[in-house]
């Protein structure tokens, strides 16, 4: 099975797309989560996300969309979730609070979710991924996001993954980030993808629905 794997999609249209035009073919298309916050289209992400993934967990960012003001202190995080709070129809809100903490896939040989395994929030960041090793043993794989960092290991035989983040990249590589595993193979092969996007329209659109000019700022960045 081939699985195509994004995560942190964070309410940019235009880099979402970027990266459905371009993924191979999968046998079936999964969202490591974080699909709304930052970005100035969190309805429209949703209902690609909807359509396209077989199967999606939750995000912090998903989870807040109805009380942002837990991000007070962080001014671009807080204004992306008052947008989404604004912007996303009722059935939108329902699917983004029903979305699972964790998802197994390929036979339940692979396991999505978003941040650390056991505490939520945490990040795994790419240094980590040898302490992922204890939440490996009834899995092959463990696919993960939240750090927007793209990363790739196999440990212990077992593969840990984070396909970077499509809308909001950390790693200094501004362009859109997504995956695509191979589950046949043992160990498991993740092949990591990058795509160029329109970054000049996001950040257009970004300050025209008043989101923070940093928000706008560090898509160019990557960081």
């Amino acid at each position: 099975m081939r699985l195509g794997v994004i995560s942190d999609v964070h309410a940019n249209r235009v880099a979402l797309a970027a990266v459905l035009d371009d993924m191979p073919p999968v046998d079936r298309l999964v969202c490591a989560g974080d699909v709304v916050g930052y970005g100035p289209w969190p309805a429209e992400c949703v209902e690609l996300v909807r359509e396209h993934c077989a199967a999606t967990v939750e995000g912090n960012h998903d989870r807040n969309v109805d009380t942002p003001n837990r991000y007070s202190m962080n001014t671009m995080a807080h204004e992306g979730l008052k947008l989404a709070s604004e912007r996303l129809p009722a059935p939108q809100r329902e699917w983004l609070r029903s979305l699972p903490r964790t998802a197994e896939l390929a036979d339940d040989r692979v396991l999505l979710v978003h941040d650390h395994p056991e505490h939520v929030d945490e990040y795994v960041r790419p240094h980590s991924f040898p302490q992922m090793r204890p939440y490996l043993d009834d899995y092959d794989a463990c696919i993960l996001g939240h750090t927007h960092i793209q990363h790739e290991a196999t440990v212990d035989g077992r593969l840990v993954l984070n396909p970077g983040s499509v809308g909001q990249p950390r790693d200094e590589d501004p362009r859109a980030a997504y995956a695509v595993v191979d589950t046949d193979p043992d160990p498991m092969v993740a092949h990591c993808h990058r795509v160029e996007y329109d970054i000049g329209a996001v950040q257009a659109a970004c300050r025209e629905a008043g989101l923070p000019s940093r928000t706008a700022d560090r898509l160019a960045q990557g960081r």
